[in-house]
């Protein structure tokens, strides 16, 4: 069984106490970090590996919503808050689940294990994922990607019937989509491989007609991938 990195972010200390408690019950979670301060929990998932938060919402510092917003996709979040407004602009961040208080184990307890099946299935394999673009939530078909382009602070996800336009990065694109089927060819686009028609050493052709700039510095990984 796969142990899940965990770190608590609150801003009250016994709600903290109380869940560094139930961690502590649960075999497939292991604590490595809590704060009060979404500051230093920041600094923290930066340089040490993290899979899930425990994320309280109304914090002086920093609410979770946006702690969310900086940290993107980098993790998974379990919201833990007293307030149930906030439950539908948490699950646009697709959180794997939203605790209100006060917390009883056993509600904890299933949400670990959410937490644990959702980490078990793995990004390879899933075969789609969702966006917001547009206002709205889009499922998209990994197989249905032509490819990612970077639009400074936006990406364009394009398909073969219409594109979407969402506030992401492309680095953040690159771990959501399996390896099995995209790379990232150039600074400003990752590309779905079963969708290449042929290449010449600076340009591929994705089907049916789009042309898509090989990288210098991404040049010989993808000759040698494509091998």
């Amino acid at each position: 069984m796969k142990t899940i990195k965990c770190i608590i972010v609150d801003d009250e200390p016994l709600a903290i106490s109380l869940l560094e408690n139930y961690v502590q019950r649960i075999p497939f979670l292991e604590l490595v970090f809590s704060s009060e301060n979404p500051i230093e929990a920041l600094e923290y998932i930066q340089i040490n590996e993290t899979d899930l938060v425990f994320l309280d919402i109304q914090m002086p510092e920093l609410s979770g919503i946006n702690f969310m917003k900086i940290l993107g996709d980098k993790v998974k979040y379990i919201l833990t808050t007293a307030y149930s407004e906030y439950a539908l602009e948490g699950y646009e961040h697709h959180i794997v689940d939203y605790l209100l208080k006060p917390i009883s184990f056993e509600r904890f307890h299933k949400s670990a294990v959410k937490a644990q099946e959702r980490f078990s299935l793995g990004k390879q394999e899933q075969d789609y994922f969702f966006v917001k673009s547009s206002g709205k939530q889009h499922r998209i078909n990994f197989a249905e990607i032509l490819y990612v382009e970077s639009i400074r602070d936006y990406v364009n996800i394009k398909t073969p019937e219409e594109e979407f336009i969402v506030l992401d990065t492309l680095k953040s694109m690159e771990q959501q989509l399996p390896e099995s089927s995209f790379m990232r060819i150039h600074k400003s686009f990752i590309v779905n491989l079963n969708h290449i028609k042929n290449s010449t050493t600076k340009k591929i052709i994705i089907d049916p007609e789009y042309e898509i700039p090989i990288g210098e510095r991404y040049r010989t990984n993808f000759f040698n991938r494509i091998k």
